[in-house]
């Protein structure tokens, strides 16, 4: 099936992955991220079993290893010294675990020592690091959205910078600051927060200076429940979860449009979205959650359900 978004045409592959077929499988609830590789490896995670999936370029399975963390709700792959890594965000456990691409732990943070966790739990929801061979200095951003609210900054070595709480610009307080990207399509780096509960996006600068809001408010309705981030060439992908669509942004932020909208969903169906697989739609979105490019500009999104839904958008 075809779909399509201003001049860009996807063929859409029906759960794409093939996810073993085993009883945790068919009843865990999925509610994880995905990554591609330099390889073309597509890394997400099992919606019962502690464990990392990898998958071939065709859904099959490589390979797979027990992780440390309960939940891989975010993911992300970083580059250093020419060795990839992969961050995995924890909201079960309240961790960031960075390892090896075969699991091997290289870094572990825990909340930081603020007052805010005397009365809150940390559950963070996302993780990007502003890479090195970016012209960066690879500091670390995790999201707390399940918790209090905030964005924290982490030095490369897990130190603790400084935190942002949406209350320094007219964004106003982060509401479940679910996912996190460090946009470089632009000559200046800038840190993208998806709002998801204030249906809107907060952009800062990387040391935590607040620089605008968008899509919400009067003349700006088209952006609903931004969950997560991707952008391939100078196009940014928002996964979003409650308008069950991937919308799909220009250098400037503009609305370029929507791929597998399917608006109303969360309101329209029964139990959403534990829906039974039997009502989801061909070409349609249920619950976006993760979202994910490869290098030849095809999207990779993992849905929130039971059973898990992950399907591939191949760029033609």
């Amino acid at each position: 099936m075809r779909i399509n978004v201003g001049s860009q045409n996807y063929e859409w592959l029906e759960k794409w992955a093939k996810i073993p077929d085993t009883s945790s499988a068919r009843s865990g609830w999925a509610h994880h991220d995905i990554v591609v590789s330099e390889t073309g490896k597509v890394f997400t995670f099992h919606q019962a079993d502690p464990t990392v999936l990898v998958f071939n370029e065709d859904g099959s399975l490589a390979h797979s290893w027990e992780s440390t963390v309960q939940n891989a709700h975010g993911m992300e792959i970083v580059k250093e010294d020419g060795q990839e890594f992969l961050w995995l965000s924890d909201n079960v456990t309240g961790q960031v675990v960075k390892t090896t691409l075969d699991g091997k732990v290289v870094m572990n943070i825990l909340a930081p020592d603020l007052k805010i966790y005397q009365d809150n739990k940390y559950a963070p929801t996302g993780t990007t690091v502003y890479e090195e061979r970016f012209g960066g200095n690879g500091d670390i951003f995790v999201t707390d959205g399940y918790g209090a609210s905030y964005v924290h900054r982490y030095d490369k070595e897990g130190n603790y910078i400084s935190s942002i709480s949406g209350e320094e610009g007219s964004g106003g307080r982060l509401s479940t600051p679910h996912g996190v990207l460090i946009d470089i399509r632009k000559s200046t780096p800038e840190l993208y927060v998806a709002d998801r509960s204030n249906g809107q996006i907060q952009v800062y600068s990387l040391d935590g200076r607040f620089k605008r809001a968008f899509g919400t408010g009067p003349g700006q309705d088209w952006l609903h429940s931004p969950s997560s981030f991707a952008f391939f060439e100078d196009y940014l992908l928002v996964a979003e979860l409650r308008g069950s669509r991937i919308t799909v942004l220009d250098l400037d932020d503009n609305l370029v449009g929507y791929l597998g909208e399917n608006s109303g969903a969360f309101k329209l169906m029964d139990n959403w979205p534990n829906v039974d697989h039997s009502l989801l739609e061909l070409g349609k979105c249920s619950s976006p959650h993760g979202i994910a490019v490869d290098s030849t500009g095809s999207i990779y999104v993992a849905e929130w359900l039971v059973g898990g839904r992950i399907n591939k958008l191949v760029k033609v």
